[in-house]
């Protein structure tokens, strides 16, 4: 049975956003964890092949999780979010930039403030990512990277863990 969810990938080259809407066939308790604990994020946040590595994760105000992306090879892409105002099962903020292995933030590279967004829709679960970035130069080179497509990718592997998960 193909399930239509609902998936938007909205670029505003006035505001510098992105605004990332995506049905997930769960409850949004399920879902919100999936999101906040480093386990399940592990199992799921990275476009396949890469898989997602945890080395240290707070979520709380004034936490953080630093992680990577590993490619099959064992190539390493090291992301840092410092957490920002958590409602839970509501919405959370955080900064997110491309960082190392130490945990020092990517200058170079964009970083940007994420606000993610949990609301019912029906028996599923609609997750609202609005991604602020400093410059239209940011926005423009997370689109030449591929984050639609990654976005795309990542979220599949969330629908497939949802669907253990609920068994």
């Amino acid at each position: 049975m193909k399930h239509h969810l609902q998936f938007d990938f909205i670029a505003d080259k006035k505001k510098n956003t992105l605004t990332i809407r995506r049905e997930l066939l769960a409850d949004r308790q399920l879902v919100w964890d999936c999101y906040t604990k480093s386990e399940l994020l592990d199992q799921w946040f990275a476009p396949a092949p890469l898989t997602t590595k945890t080395k240290s994760m707070e979520f709380r105000e004034g936490g953080h999780w630093h992680y990577a992306m590993v490619e099959p090879n064992g190539t390493e892409y090291w992301g840092y979010t410092e957490y920002l105002k958590i409602k839970p099962i509501d919405y959370y903020t955080s900064l997110d930039a491309f960082s190392n292995a130490a945990g020092e933030i990517n200058k170079d590279l964009p970083s940007a403030e994420w606000l993610v967004t949990f609301t019912d829709k029906g028996e599923n679960a609609l997750v609202t990512t609005i991604v602020t970035y400093k410059s239209l130069s940011d926005l423009e080179k997370v689109i030449q990277m591929g984050m639609e497509q990654g976005m795309i990718a990542t979220l599949e592997k969330l629908d497939k863990l949802l669907l253990t998960l609920k068994k």
